[in-house]
């Protein structure tokens, strides 16, 4: 007779109570069963084979409490993974985010800078219309002081034409009287060529006689006179003929003078001044 409990039991150290009770339960009525059809020897394979059947639950029952483990870390691992993926997600997002606004940002700079350089060349526009503009009215401006200067020239040249035609006709007298000087033929404009071999003009040129010497008369008109214009004389025409014609004597004549001392300069530098009021002297002879 076998004993139920005790298999119980026994199962029970390895197995939960439930499936060791079911196990003594099957066992003994398999025994029951085959307790008159089969041999002791059959029995006892039975019985190992109900202890494979045994040892192959429990190692089911273990890879099963494996694979639960497994499902568990598995599980932990998926958890881990998803919230790692969703903080992951979420910083992509946040970037995808920070770029749309920063790339907004970008387009609105470009169209801004687009703008101000539609403004700028229209502001190019504009200022070279009124730098053609201004060019025309330059030339138109230049033109007519080029006009003006030539009709200043124009008056400038007729005033001193007249003064030195004036000149002409005084001087003699006037040369006489103060100087001595008696001139021969008539004076005149001319030319005469320097030490350097060029041909200077000369306003007033003439020849003369003083104490018994032969001079040779050089002059020039100006219509306002200067200490500066004694001087520009001096080294652009009387150093230039010097040593060349024998005795030049230097004569200036001009309607006024332009500081108080300049005609003192001229004295100092043995220049003949005379103002175009003294040309209302008549000469006696």
């Amino acid at each position: 007779m076998i004993d139920t409990l005790e298999i119980y039991e026994e199962l029970k150290t390895t197995l939960d109570p439930q499936t060791a009770k079911k196990l003594a339960e099957l066992w003994g009525r398999i025994y029951k069963e085959l307790s008159n059809t089969v041999t002791k020897a059959e029995f006892n394979e039975l019985k190992d084979v109900v202890r494979e059947l045994v040892e192959a639950q429990k190692k089911t029952e273990a890879r099963i409490e494996d694979l639960v483990e497994a499902q568990k870390r598995t599980e932990v691992e998926l958890k881990e993974f998803r919230k790692s993926t969703e903080e992951e997600f979420r910083r992509v997002w946040t970037v995808i985010g920070e770029l749309t606004e920063a790339q907004k940002r970008t387009e609105t700079r470009v169209n801004e800078l687009a703008e101000a350089q539609r403004k700028t060349e229209q502001r190019v526009n504009e200022l070279a219309e009124a730098q053609r503009k201004t060019e025309q009215t330059l030339n138109s401006l230049i033109r007519e002081f080029k006009a003006f200067k030539r009709q200043v020239g124009d008056i400038t040249d007729t005033v001193g034409y007249n003064l030195e035609n004036a000149s002409y006709r005084a001087l003699p007298g006037l040369l006489k009287r103060d100087y001595g000087i008696e001139v021969k033929g008539r004076l005149k404009r001319g030319y005469l060529k320097d030490r350097r071999g060029r041909y200077l003009e000369v306003n007033i040129l003439g020849e003369g006689r003083k104490n018994g010497k032969e001079v040779l008369i050089v002059g020039e008109s100006k219509t306002r006179l200067s200490k500066k214009g004694v001087r520009e004389f001096i080294k652009e025409r009387l150093r230039r003929f010097e040593g060349l014609y024998g005795e030049i004597f230097p004569v200036l004549v001009t309607h006024m003078i332009s500081e108080h001392d300049v005609e003192e300069y001229a004295k100092e530098h043995n220049i003949a001044l005379y103002y175009s009021y003294d040309f209302e002297y008549t000469s006696p002879f």
